[in-house]
């Protein structure tokens, strides 16, 4: 039995599966939403920021 995932963007219920070339996605326009989330920083991890070597050394 193939794995049914929900698609992250609209919920619709997709085969995981080499059929599905858009996989996670149902469909392209899925993807492209998706990407276009990714490229207006609409999702973000999160984390602390990075310290700065040279500054560890002053202290």
């Amino acid at each position: 039995m193939p794995t049914v995932v929900d698609c992250p963007t609209c919920g619709k219920k997709v085969e995981w599966s080499e059929k599905n070339k858009y996989r996670p996605f149902c469909s392209e326009r899925c993807k492209q939403i998706d990407l276009g989330a990714w490229a207006e920083e609409k999702y973000t991890i999160p984390g602390t920021a990075p310290t700065d070597p040279l500054e560890e050394d002053k202290q």
